[in-house]
């Protein structure tokens, strides 16, 4: 559905310098096997039209803006005045998401998908102290 995006960047720079914006999470898909439990081996074009997907959680953009009450001087402030609803997903979570919703983007020759916080279906998080749990 997407159609693969390329940047370069010089040698030592990688998606540190990459901003996410609003609900996106860029992702960098994990392989999955190639084979299935019965001991076929699948062509890869097979496995990218799996409809969900695992990856490791790499950036998040600072959620969804908050709408202030007076319109005028929302327009009016400065970007970094502006309040979010912060995200579920967090850097380092593996997520398994809809690869059908997902934007690739290939940055020094690493493969990496955004999506939608929406297209998240969930998380797997090693820490979940702040959870309670």
């Amino acid at each position: 559905m997407s159609v693969p995006i390329s940047i370069f960047y010089g040698m030592t720079e990688n998606v540190k310098n990459l901003v996410v914006i609003g609900d996106r999470v860029l992702i960098k898909p994990i392989a999955s096997s190639s084979k299935t439990g019965s001991g076929l081996y699948l062509p890869s074009s097979v496995k990218e039209k799996d409809a969900v997907h695992t990856g490791l959680v790499v950036k998040v953009g600072p959620g969804y803006p908050i709408p202030r009450e007076d319109a005028d001087s929302f327009l009016k402030e400065n970007a970094d005045t502006v309040n979010y609803v912060p995200l579920q997903v967090k850097e380092g979570d593996q997520a398994l998401y809809l690869h059908a919703n997902a934007y690739e983007l290939e940055v020094n020759g690493e493969r990496f998908e955004v999506v939608n916080q929406n297209s998240v279906l969930l998380v797997f998080r090693d820490d979940l102290t702040e959870l309670g749990l």
